[in-house]
């Protein structure tokens, strides 16, 4: 059986050679580096899921852009460690991300070539750069303060302040927010159910499951929230469980692009003093916020959706129980800043 499974994967990727086969013979032809990695993005899966969109369009980029010039027409069992070692040291000047997205794709291609079954395609992975796969976070994030946040909101037109207040203190992520629905929010148990995500990809919007297996979330409301969530149900999302919270601003069936958000959030942001503030940023400041309540590595990997190999269930599973008090010490927090400025308790950041 595992001849001829190994038989059918040749034929898949049109390298089996008949007459060898015939003769009983165990070498196979090998394929380009093309022809073996196009078959490799076609069968690729993650814990298994198949890849998101997005990243699917990443890794086709980067192999037409920067993989396939250099190594496409060769033969993958005559890449050398030298050859790999030249095309790194030319490879993206300056661009020090692509260049180790780049780097890391094709030593993970080759990482599966020298792993099949029964017959290994090379007898050793010849990617061997130490720390190439790795590159420093360019942008360091500040999160924002809640005097920040705060004016964010007020600047923001009311369709957008919920969907900031839910990115900042849920650490929501921009697709998980753009695909929400009513019937996603609980007002019964204060909790937003989390099992969805668009992503955009070739122009085109595709709803699939979250970033990772614990993105399938439930996350509690701050009780200072729910009075905010409830208007916007009221005022700005239709009627049908289906209906989105944060459409297009045109098309209330269409989800919204990065753009529409950002023509209003720049100017929010720049009010704030905070120009450097990313959307995403939003999320990283609810992270640290619910840090500051107390709440467990576990808790935060669970509010966040965050996965680490062989531990993000059990992460998941610990913060189930304690995320209704995570969310009540976030209102607290609310609640002290707004006592110790004097300020009204119905201002936009608590409604």
């Amino acid at each position: 059986m595992a001849w001829l499974a190994a038989r059918r994967a040749e034929i898949e990727m049109k390298i089996w050679a008949p007459d060898a086969a015939t003769r009983g013979a165990e070498r196979k032809a090998t394929p380009t580096l093309q022809v073996y990695a196009d078959l490799w993005l076609k069968n690729r899966r993650t814990r298994g899921r198949e890849l998101r969109p997005t990243t699917l369009q990443q890794y086709r980029m980067l192999l037409d852009t920067y993989v396939y010039p250099a190594f496409g027409d060769e033969r993958i069992d005559r890449i050398s460690v030298d050859d790999v070692n030249k095309w790194y040291d030319a490879l993206a000047p300056g661009r020090e991300a692509i260049r180790a997205q780049a780097y890391s794709l094709l030593r993970t291609i080759l990482t599966t070539a020298a792993s099949e079954r029964p017959y290994p395609l090379i007898p050793y992975n010849p990617a061997h750069i130490r720390g190439a796969g790795n590159t420093k976070r360019v942008h360091k994030v500040q999160p924002a303060s809640l005097e920040e946040l705060e004016t964010i909101v007020d600047e923001l037109p009311p369709r957008y302040k919920t969907m900031a207040l839910l990115a900042a203190w849920c650490a929501m992520r921009f697709g998980e927010l753009t695909e929400l629905r009513r019937g996603d929010i609980d007002l019964r148990t204060h909790r937003v159910k989390i099992r969805r995500a668009v992503v955009r990809a070739d122009g085109e919007f595709v709803v699939g499951l979250p970033k990772s297996d614990a993105g399938i979330r439930d996350v509690a409301i701050p009780p200072h929230l729910l009075p905010a969530v409830e208007r916007h149900l009221k005022d700005f999302t239709g009627p049908g469980k289906d209906a989105l919270l944060f459409p297009a601003a045109d098309q209330s069936d269409h989800h919204m692009a990065p753009s529409t958000l950002y023509k209003v959030y720049y100017p929010a942001r720049r009010a704030a003093g905070r120009p450097d503030l990313r959307w995403h940023d939003l999320r990283h400041t609810g992270a640290v916020l619910a840090a500051q309540t107390g709440a467990t590595l576990a808790e935060l990997m669970g509010r966040l959706g965050h996965t680490t190999p062989g531990a993000a269930m059990r992460y998941q599973h610990a913060a189930a129980d304690r995320d209704a008090e995570i969310a009540r010490r976030l209102s607290e927090l609310a609640r002290s800043n707004d006592e110790r400025d004097g300020d009204d308790p119905n201002r936009s950041s608590r409604r």
